[in-house]
């Protein structure tokens, strides 16, 4: 059970089943057993679009159309309006960036966004979660891709995303996934371990050795910083 503002994170070896629990809550597909509630519902008795319109999804492939900044942040929100998108990209320390553009907000990212940097993509794609404004989220490894420095700089933004919503981080990047409420590893489909960070460093077991392995490369990011 996860509830408002609370974290849930899913982490583990690729192929153990984190990005199917994604799937399973936006039902792409259905359970074969047991069941997933929304605010007590079975999701199954709720419309795909009632369902998907209260769920945000941040992927590790972040989606920038071949628009204006401003219309790639606007996307999240049908009528959103300047205050709210310039707010937004505040939030995901955005706005900085996007004045310096030549445009600015009517800058031409390119296809896919190609005259952005990967962080500068992720950034845009969180600004339109805040203008999307969903009470569930959902962060598919959302550092993919970037290198441990822009990891560690997209850890305030998401931060604040996450601020009053129900969430579920899927990460291989434990730096990401420190402050959840409740943290599964997943092997092989199933639960191996559970717990808060704390919980499961004093186990020492699996999810202790990949986070010692994750705190070298924080170091020599912060180092470079």
């Amino acid at each position: 059970h996860v509830g408002p503002g609370e974290v849930l994170a899913l982490v583990g070896p690729s192929g153990s089943g984190k990005s199917t629990v994604a799937k399973l809550v936006l039902r792409f597909y259905d359970p074969d057993a047991g069941e997933i509630r929304l605010d007590g519902h079975d999701i199954r008795d709720l419309t795909l679009r009632s369902l998907r319109e209260n769920v945000t999804v941040l992927l590790q492939e972040t989606l920038v159309f071949d628009g204006t900044v401003r219309e790639n942040i606007a996307y999240g929100k049908a009528g959103a309006t300047e205050e709210e998108i310039v707010r937004a990209a505040r939030v995901a320390d955005a706005h900085d960036f996007i004045m310096s553009l030549p445009s600015g907000y009517d800058t031409v990212v390119g296809q896919k966004g190609r005259l952005l940097s990967g962080g500068q993509r992720q950034r845009i794609a969180i600004a339109r979660a805040m203008v999307r404004d969903a009470p569930v989220l959902i962060l598919d490894e959302p550092t993919t891709g970037l290198d441990a420095e822009s990891s560690l700089r997209m850890i305030e933004p998401m931060r604040r995303l996450m601020e009053g919503r129900t969430t579920i981080v899927i990460s291989h990047n434990l730096l990401t996934v420190r402050e959840a409420t409740e943290i599964l590893l997943l092997q092989d489909g199933r639960v191996a371990e559970r717990g808060t960070h704390q919980e499961l460093l004093e186990r020492d077991g699996a999810y202790a050795h990949l986070y010692r392995l994750h705190q070298t490369e924080e170091r020599e990011a912060t180092q470079g910083l």
